[in-house]
């Protein structure tokens, strides 16, 4: 039976299926798809970026379109869609508290521009190794962290057959972290699959109740940049366990900071050297008192460090 997950935060306000059609609903429907099309083709256009067959792995934002879709493009301009069959959804929790991972129940991910079908058959794997829970389609639904990837995802890949495996990445501890990054390395050896990991950088203000500020960078948003470059860079470093100190440390509100975990551990076990580059760096806006608040957005794209030396150790 199939069970669609509806596209409930993308800019959509997609139709429940479940009710009749309102006279003129379905032509704005197809008005937002449309003008959500032109804005990616656009994003990417001004990206200008060399697609790669070498990229299996982006960090991009989750937030409103508005606000990160543009710095979104550097990330998912990178994907050569030519041979991957299968993309990895790695995403945070922000509503629903588990300490696992959790596997969708949906058979199809739908989005404004194009429906992406799960891959069932490597859902089923996962969920044979005992590690991973199952989230409700209520749940689901109500997170956007994977879903704000799924229209860049079906953008990129249209005209080729993708399926997805939108994979929940809860509160989870450093321990269980390491053991998801080695439960999945073994897919990241394999070209045909590509990962898409969701994070926003810091979030900063009172209202989020974080307002770290070193006044040796001047500004209030030069702190922030500060800051979070520095995340950056011991990420691209490739190294869990720097990653979680810098965290311990600077208690930087990275939203995705469980998911970048478990793909820095992905990319530590896996056969295939992969190295993580950012090529992006936004906020959403520039903070100069503590009454203001900003988010930070950040792109990245992991690609084979060496290629044709894939497989070896």
């Amino acid at each position: 039976m199939e069970r669609v997950r509806r596209a409930s935060h993308a800019g959509s306000c997609l139709l429940d299926s479940a009710r009749p059609s309102l006279p003129g609903e379905n032509e704005r429907e197809r008005e937002k798809a449309s003008k959500l099309e032109e804005e990616l083709d656009g994003w990417l256009s001004a990206a200008a970026l060399t697609k790669s067959p070498d990229v299996r792995a982006v960090i991009a934002p989750h937030a409103g379109y508005s606000y990160s879709g543009r710095c979104a493009a550097y990330a998912f301009g990178n994907i050569d869609p030519t041979n991957i069959s299968r993309v990895f959804l790695l995403g945070p929790s922000h509503h629903y508290y588990t300490p696992k991972c959790a596997l969708s129940r949906a058979t199809v991910y739908s989005t404004p521009i194009g429906d992406l079908p799960v891959d069932l058959e490597v859902i089923e794997e996962l969920k044979a190794t005992g590690k991973f829970e199952f989230m409700d389609l209520n749940v689901d639904e109500a997170e956007h962290s994977m879903e704000m990837h799924l229209p860049y995802l079906s953008k990129v890949f249209q005209g080729h057959n993708v399926k997805v495996v939108p994979i929940l990445v809860g509160a989870v501890n450093s321990q269980n972290e390491a053991m998801y990054g080695q439960l999945l390395a073994k897919y990241v050896d394999d070209p045909k699959n590509f990962f898409s990991v969701s994070s926003d950088f810091c979030h900063w203000g009172s209202r989020f109740s974080y307002t770290y500020y070193d006044k040796k960078h001047g500004a209030i948003h030069k702190s922030i940049e500060a800051l979070d470059r520095l995340g950056m860079e011991i990420i691209e470093t490739g190294d869990p366990d720097a990653f979680k100190q810098y965290l311990e440390e600077y208690e930087n509100t990275i939203c995705g900071r469980h998911p970048i975990s478990v793909l820095l551990h992905m990319l530590k076990h896996c056969s295939t050297k992969i190295k993580v580059g950012f090529v992006r760096y936004e906020q959403s806006s520039q903070c100069k008192s503590t009454r203001d608040s900003s988010v930070s957005y950040a792109s990245a794209a992991a690609k084979v460090d060496s290629p044709g030396e894939e497989g070896k150790d």
